[in-house]
């Protein structure tokens, strides 16, 4: 975790609880108070809430009744079940509560030393890529002396009662909390990565194949400290809260509590001719109705299983919301799933270690296009590139890059009606491998990944991406929208994340003794065919040199062939515009490599813009003797230097 911890409205924990004991009194929060303002934005209570401090209902209150489980949460009146499913997910981890309540032995309840207690309690939550700090009061709602929002199940255990409390502080009242995701409540607790996935979309019911790539990476997932959740999503015409015949809940968050493979047959029966079964784990907050379909708790099938067995499994067969099923079953039955990925970055593992960088920024409108940052989606053809741009680099052959694009949370809005999450995504382009301004207009660049547009406070992408630079450009799906969000990249080698603010080259006292730039011109290599044979083989190994003025860039090495395809891009800034660029092809070699040729480009903003081959000839003037083979380019110049 970060060492800098930001306080919530600027209040200090041990401050105040050195003041209250001084004084001798409880802690009452002028900033979250027992009144209704803290309970409701827009409805009125249905009868008069009464808040009490946990002294007030029940002897001998504690924040933990023998540690710490995924079973001590009851959801409450609030439709917050994502709530309680997160907390769920989140008591499997004890690294992980442990940073959300921090030093929770200081802040249990010590009956030896009562005059320790001041009503004041702190916990921490990951928002928008900072840890946070939220102190509150223990006065919680309550009617006819019961917690009516998120309790657990033994009367005096309140870690679940005061951490909702922290968390409706932070989203501005209890309210707010109806109807959220339990991927951004774990996104919260933890600054996981959260990914969304459909189900039926996705057809995991259908397709055996897709079934089993979603089980081993849910399976890796869980083992290296992730969260999931999954729901069941109402169909248009039915109401969420129902069960279904197999005494599932629609609409209702379930969290996954573990996922395994489990093997019937050899030691068990033989029949079974020891098949692997996947199965998966899960629980219902509201602590009961389970599924009663195949491997439900007091289903035939566990009949087949031996004590021991079941003992591993942790299989109980009270009706405590807890229940197994196959994972086929789960595909079939399930509509949506979260998968929260802890996504690690420490060098001292022995799991994959990713390289992370977060990067802060903001859709921001503005009438100069140049300065304006909030130009909509790849469809607005017009303005799209008017947005926020984020360059970075894949420095092997290929490396499997994540990508979270997380916009500001939203519900704290919802007093003024507007608390609902912009539909947002991002767009990556492979560009020129040495572009350092703005792109303005899409040329030679290639497009290689889009996301989701989806109005969920988080997108997630992964993609495997080739060697070369990438441009990323999150976009608000409808320009003219005024919002933050955080990036988060994470690849297996350093990437440079960076923002492209510049839009063209700047004009310094430099730039006055040594000539500004004239003209932007843009190339992409795309192929060189019929190149000279250089091994016995018959093969050759080319790259190509791309020089202008004094710069050079050099594509990879391709192979082993005479026919290369390269896809190489540069875009090059030039003083001297009658200075021609010139494109050379070269064999790599161990001790010295060869020159197989070259072309000569005038590069002016008069030459044909479509895709041309051009003969290969020798070094000198661009009537130069011809060499074996030809170059397939495409070139863009503009004497306008924001056109590209």
């Amino acid at each position: 975790m970060s060492s800098s911890v930001q306080l919530f409205r600027d209040q200090k924990y041990h401050e105040l609880k050195g003041q209250c004991i001084q004084q001798r009194r409880l802690f009452e929060d002028p900033e979250f108070p027992a009144s209704d303002a803290s309970l409701f934005y827009q409805s009125a209570p249905p009868r008069k809430v009464e808040w009490k401090r946990p002294k007030d209902l029940c002897e001998d209150p504690h924040l933990f009744v023998n540690g710490i489980s995924s079973h001590d949460l009851h959801q409450g009146t609030l439709g917050n079940c994502w709530f309680v499913a997160a907390c769920s997910c989140l008591a499997l981890r004890k690294t992980l509560w442990q940073q959300v309540i921090p030093d929770f032995d200081e802040q249990e309840w010590d009956p030896k030393n009562p005059e320790k207690y001041a009503g004041i309690f702190r916990f921490r939550f990951w928002c928008f890529g900072e840890w946070t700090e939220v102190v509150i009061d223990d006065l919680l709602p309550t009617m006819d002396g019961k917690l009516i929002y998120c309790h657990s199940n033994v009367k005096n255990e309140f870690w679940s009662a005061l951490l909702e409390k922290a968390y409706a502080k932070l989203a501005g009242s209890y309210e707010a909390l109806d109807g959220g995701s339990a991927a951004d409540a774990i996104v919260d607790f933890t600054g996981a990565v959260a990914e969304s996935i459909d189900l039926v979309q996705g057809k995991h019911g259908e397709i055996i194949s897709e079934q089993m790539k979603l089980f081993e990476d849910l399976l890796k997932v869980h083992k290296r400290g992730g969260l999931i959740s999954c729901s069941i999503m109402a169909s248009s015409g039915s109401t969420n809260e129902v069960k279904t015949e197999m005494g599932l809940v629609i609409g209702h968050a379930y969290s996954v509590t573990a996922i395994r493979k489990l093997r019937l047959g050899e030691r068990l029966i033989f029949s079974f001719k020891a098949e692997k079964l996947f199965m998966i784990r899960l629980r219902n907050p509201w602590g009961k109705r389970e599924w009663n379909g195949a491997w439900s708790d007091n289903s035939e099938e566990w009949k087949k299983v031996s004590n021991s067995e079941r003992k591993s499994l942790g299989l109980t067969l009270e009706n405590d919301g807890e229940f197994w099923m196959t994972f086929e079953d789960w595909c079939k039955n399930f509509t949506d799933v979260d998968i929260c990925r802890i996504v690690n970055t420490s060098y001292f593992s022995i799991h994959k270690t990713w390289e992370k960088k977060i990067m802060h920024g903001a859709w921001a409108k503005n009438s100069e296009p140049l300065l304006n940052r909030s130009g909509g989606c790849f469809d607005n053809k017009e303005t799209f590139l008017q947005n926020p741009q984020y360059v970075f680099d894949v420095k092997k052959t290929e490396d499997k890059v994540l990508v979270s694009l997380q916009q500001e949370d939203r519900r704290k809005y919802k007093k003024e009606g507007k608390g609902d999450s912009i539909p947002i995504g991002f767009e990556i382009f492979k560009v020129e491998d040495n572009r350092s301004y703005r792109l303005h207009k899409l040329t030679v660049q290639e497009r290689v990944a889009t996301s989701p547009y989806i109005n969920t406070r988080t997108v997630f992408l992964k993609r495997i991406l080739k060697q070369g630079r990438y441009i990323l450009i999150p976009t608000t799906y409808h320009p003219g929208i005024i919002t933050k969000f955080i990036l988060r990249l994470f690849t297996d080698v350093p990437s440079k994340l960076r923002e492209l603010k510049a839009d063209k080259p700047k004009m310094t006292c430099w730039s006055l003794l040594c000539g500004y730039p004239r003209r932007v011109t843009q190339i992409k290599i795309h192929s060189a065919e019929g190149l000279q044979k250089q091994d016995r083989s018959g093969g050759a190994d080319p790259y190509v040199l791309i020089k202008c003025e004094n710069q050079n860039v050099r594509s990879p090495v391709q192979h082993d062939t005479t026919s290369a395809v390269f896809d190489t891009q540069v875009v090059f800034y030039r003083k001297n515009i009658d200075s021609p660029i010139i494109v050379q092809v070269w064999n790599s070699n161990i001790l010295c490599d060869q020159f197989l040729g070259q072309a000569v480009l005038a590069a002016s903003p008069s030459d044909p813009r479509e895709q041309q081959t051009l003969q290969l000839r020798g070094r000198g003037r661009r009537e130069a003797a011809e060499m074996p083979g030809h170059i397939t380019v495409k070139v863009f110049s503009s004497d306008d230097l924001v056109e590209l």
